[in-house]
């Protein structure tokens, strides 16, 4: 049975996937900096591993077969952040996954991470970030999916999502749980390596669309 590493694991989208993974009884390893975030699940077997993404966390890719890079600094904090972790620390987690010969690599990016000069807005640091990150994965060798999600949500996931970017903002929306969804389909595919989604809230089953 191939082994999962979540980076961000306590993140709402990571825990969502953590959860199914424990669930489904996948073997499965939550990459943390603070544990207690995932007291929930402690009567489970996950395999919780502490570690600052802003250090050295190479020990945790020992044994890993795929990796889901689902960690982001936070829309509180500010431009260093968004730097040492979308950017740096997913550069690091590709290296670690690389020199680990991981089979699988996804990449829970952002809509907008395609062209971030196409988007006058605050989050114009968090898009080049996440654009150079992801450019960086696509380069590196490692087998890799990227998913970019339009405006995250915490509605109720109804497992209906589009690839097809809407015309309007609103219409780009997409419950958390639909992504977590997503990637957990991804993740069970052998086929997808080398792909680039982008996911919003839509009316087509996850299994139908992400070919």
């Amino acid at each position: 049975m191939s082994k999962t590493l979540v980076i961000g694991a306590s993140g709402q989208i990571g825990q969502l996937i953590t959860k199914t993974l424990v669930e489904t009884e996948e073997d499965a390893r939550a990459l943390v900096r603070d544990k207690s975030k995932l007291d929930h699940l402690e009567d489970s077997d996950l395999e919780i591993v502490e570690a600052d993404l802003e250090g050295d966390f190479s020990h945790a890719f020992d044994g890993i077969d795929n990796v889901i890079f689902v960690a982001g600094s936070g829309g509180s904090t500010g431009a260093d952040k968004t730097l040492l972790i979308d950017l740096w620390a997913a550069k690091k987690a590709v290296d670690y996954a690389k020199a680990a010969n991981v089979k699988q690599f996804i990449m829970v990016s952002s809509i907008g991470a395609d062209d971030p000069e196409a988007i006058e807005s605050d989050i114009k640091p968090y898009l080049v970030a996440k654009h150079m990150a992801d450019q960086y994965l696509m380069a590196s060798g490692v087998p890799f999916t990227i998913v970019r999600p339009g405006p995250l949500t915490n509605e109720k996931g109804q497992g209906k999502i589009t690839i097809k970017r809407p015309n309007s903002r609103e219409e780009m929306a997409i419950p958390r749980a639909d992504v977590a969804k997503s990637v957990l389909f991804i993740l069970s595919k052998d086929d997808l390596n080398g792909k680039i989604f982008e996911l919003f809230g839509g009316t087509y089953d996850v299994d139908n669309v992400l070919v």
